[in-house]
């Protein structure tokens, strides 16, 4: 869940405090959460651009190899995604050319891609016994990559219900999101059905890869809330950084998507910010909570494909040419 992991703070007056977390946003507390986020975005866009304006514009721009936008290049078994996916590990082709990270591209494209949804199967579990049999099926799943010789990646995420009254706790890690391939993603209600063991094993387990923006904060959020603990973790934060070989940033998941996929990730606020303690979550609830853990597995796989670095071969030398 992409918020802060300190309580919510309501800045502004004119969006009312209700205690009812059943009752819908109205459109006025929508446009003043909304405005709020963009007025923070706009300010960190703002300084990131006088920083830059220094006349040292960087001369190297490192161009991803031609033979990673064929088909051919992909090393994968299709059969692990699912007849139920076409989706393309490839990453976007504006992203050869272009600086994914450069927020004033960013800003000229922005609200134009078509959005990332997950299509498969949403395994909904709410349960003390279908929370212990999706991951047992979760457990069998990890085993089987291993005998194989491989390593099991897993899309993971936390939502929880978030506080905007000042003194009063945001709630404990509520929803656990799942995803190890396209064909399907499980959406655990945990504040309801509890941890089993198999649960605690497959979060345990560190050849298991959590992959995720901002992992480590979600973790943590688990351990705290429930005392259980989550091992194995890869921010794809910092996978960005290391395969595309430019000034570290800090990618937020809806950034990481756009820059790599040329698609977005929907983020409403009135079911981000909603009641994940709502029993049972709504149709689009389970929706946007299964497409954030696909996104995650899906943005690894591609960046996974990626040369390293260091890699010598497809390295050019560019003119950074000024936009007209």
């Amino acid at each position: 869940m992409e918020i802060p992991k300190n309580d919510l703070i309501q800045p502004s007056s004119t969006v009312s405090v209700c205690s009812d977390w059943d009752l819908d946003f109205t459109d006025e507390e929508l446009q003043s959460i909304d405005a709020a986020i963009e007025s923070a975005a706009s300010s960190s866009s703002s300084k990131k651009s006088v920083a830059n304006c220094d006349g040292d514009r960087p001369r190297t721009r490192r161009r991803l190899p031609d033979s990673l936008f064929t088909r051919s290049a992909l090393s994968f078994n299709s059969s692990s995604v699912g007849p139920s996916s076409s989706i393309s590990l490839l990453p976007c082709p504006r992203n050869r050319f272009s600086n994914p990270s450069d927020s004033s591209n960013r800003d000229n494209i922005k609200m134009r891609y078509p959005a990332m949804a997950f299509k498969g199967h949403i395994v909904y579990s709410r349960t003390f016994p279908e929370v212990e049999k999706a991951a047992d099926e979760l457990l069998k799943f990890v085993e089987l990559k291993k005998k194989d010789g491989g390593r099991a990646i897993i899309g993971f995420d936390v939502e929880w219900r978030p506080s905007f009254r000042k003194g009063v706790k945001q709630g404990k890690a509520a929803v656990l999101q799942i995803c190890a391939d396209a064909a399907s993603c499980h959406v655990m209600h945990v504040i309801h059905s509890g941890f089993p063991e198999s649960l605690k094993s497959l979060l345990g387990d560190s050849k298991s890869v959590k992959v995720g923006v901002g992992i480590a904060g979600d973790a943590h959020k688990v351990f705290n809330d429930h005392n259980v603990s989550v091992d194995g973790l890869e921010d794809l934060s910092y996978l960005a950084n290391q395969k595309l070989g430019r000034e570290p940033k800090s990618w937020s998941l809806s950034s990481l998507t756009e820059a790599l996929t040329c698609k977005e990730v929907p983020k409403p606020s009135k079911i981000r910010l909603g009641n994940w303690e709502a029993n049972p979550l709504s149709k689009e609830q389970l929706n946007y909570a299964a497409t954030d853990a696909f996104v995650s597995w899906h943005l690894f796989e591609v960046l996974n494909r990626l040369p390293d670095v260091d890699t010598p071969t497809n390295e050019v030398v560019e003119e950074a040419i000024a936009p007209s």
